[in-house]
C-alpha cells in the first residue's frame, strides 16, 4: 500500500509514486504522474495494419484512443486471465494512451535515490527498461512509455525538420548541459542541438550527475556563467529527479543565475505548477524540441 500516504508529494522532494502492474510473472511500475485512471477490461476495436504493438482502439468518455498490449511490446506471453486484465489510461507527451496489463496491484512512494539504472548487459540505445526498484523482497522495473511509443509512431518522437528550417546557425560558443537519462534521448537531442548551432553540450545520465558537474565549476572558484550558460533537464531520471536539481540550483547562490529548462513528457496544464515551484525559468513538453531551441535562444543569447 502507499507509504506515507497522508502526505502530499511536493515539488522538488526527490519522490515520485508509481503504479505497481503485472506481465505474465514480472511486476514494472509507471509514474502515477502518467496516470489518469485505472478501468477493467473494455471493447477494444482491431484496427487493419496497425502496428503489432496496437490491440486497437477504445473509446472512453467520448474520445477514441489507441490501446498498446504491453506483453506484445516485451514478446511476454499473453494473460491467462484476460477477464481479469486491467487498462492503465495514460497521458503524457500531449497525448493519451491506453496500456494493457495483466494486473494492477498497488502504489509505492519512493525516492528516486532508490531507483538504479539499467545494468550495462541490457542498457543500450534500444533498451526498454529506464531503472529498476527493489522492494519488498522483489524488483519493479520502470518501463519506457515514450520509447514504446515512438516505436509505435515515429513521429511522436523528436522531429528535427523545424531544426533544419532554421537554417546555418553559429552557437557554438554557448556551452548547455543537459541531464537526460534515456541514451536514445540522449543522441537525438545532441543531434538536434548541434543542427541548431549548439555544438558544445555536455550530457549526464542523471540530475545527480549533472549536479555533481555544476558543483565541482563552482568548487573551483569559477563563475558559472563563464563556464556554463543554460541547463537543461528531464523530470524522471534514477538517483536525483529535474524537479530536485533544479531546486537544489535555484537555492545556491553562486548556481542560481544559470538559466533552466525542463524538457519532460510531463508537461502538462495540470503539473506546470511544479515546475514554476522550483524556479525553472522554461518548461518545454517533449517532443517539442523547436520550442525548446527557442527558449534556448531565448535565454542563452
Amino acid at each position: 500500500m502507499n507509504r506515507d500516504k497522508g502526505i502530499l508529494l511536493e515539488s522538488g522532494t526527490n519522490e515520485l509514486e508509481i503504479v505497481e502492474f503485472e506481465i505474465g510473472n514480472v511486476w514494472f511500475g509507471i509514474n502515477v504522474v502518467k496516470v489518469r485512471e485505472i478501468i477493467n477490461p473494455v471493447s477494444i476495436t482491431p484496427v487493419p495494419n496497425a502496428h503489432s504493438y496496437i490491440e486497437g482502439i477504445t473509446e472512453l468518455r467520448g474520445e477514441v484512443l489507441p490501446v498498446v498490449d504491453i506483453a506484445k511490446a516485451l514478446k511476454m506471453e499473453p494473460s491467462n486471465t484476460p477477464e481479469k486484465d486491467k487498462l492503465i489510461v495514460t497521458e503524457f507527451n500531449q497525448q493519451k494512451i491506453v496500456f494493457h496489463t495483466h494486473a494492477v496491484t498497488q502504489i509505492h512512494r519512493i525516492s528516486w535515490k532508490e531507483i538504479e539504472k539499467p545494468s550495462d548487459l541490457y542498457q543500450g540505445l534500444e533498451t526498454q527498461i529506464t531503472g529498476v526498484v527493489k522492494l519488498n523482497g522483489q524488483m519493479i522495473l520502470l518501463l519506457d512509455f515514450e520509447k514504446l511509443i515512438s516505436d509505435v509512431n515515429p513521429d511522436a518522437g523528436i522531429n528535427q525538420s523545424k531544426i533544419k528550417k532554421l537554417g546555418a546557425r553559429e552557437r557554438s560558443n554557448k556551452k548547455i548541459v543537459v541531464a537526460e537519462d534515456s541514451p536514445l534521448l540522449r543522441r537525438m537531442i545532441e543531434d538536434t542541438l548541434a543542427q541548431a548551432g549548439y555544438e558544445n553540450t555536455e550530457f549526464f545520465e542523471n540530475g545527480e550527475e549533472a549536479w555533481n558537474y555544476l558543483s565541482s565549476v563552482i568548487d573551483e572558484g569559477v563563475e558559472i556563467s563563464d563556464q556554463v550558460q543554460l541547463l537543461i533537464t528531464d523530470i524522471e531520471m534514477p538517483q536525483m529527479d529535474g524537479h530536485h536539481l533544479t531546486k537544489k540550483v535555484k537555492e545556491n547562490p553562486q548556481l542560481s543565475v544559470l538559466p533552466v529548462i525542463i524538457f519532460s513528457s510531463l508537461i502538462t496544464e495540470d503539473l506546470r505548477h511544479k515546475g514554476k515551484m522550483v524556479g525553472a525559468e522554461g518548461q518545454v513538453s517533449k517532443p517539442e524540441i523547436g520550442e525548446l531551441v527557442e527558449l534556448i535562444d531565448l535565454y542563452i543569447l
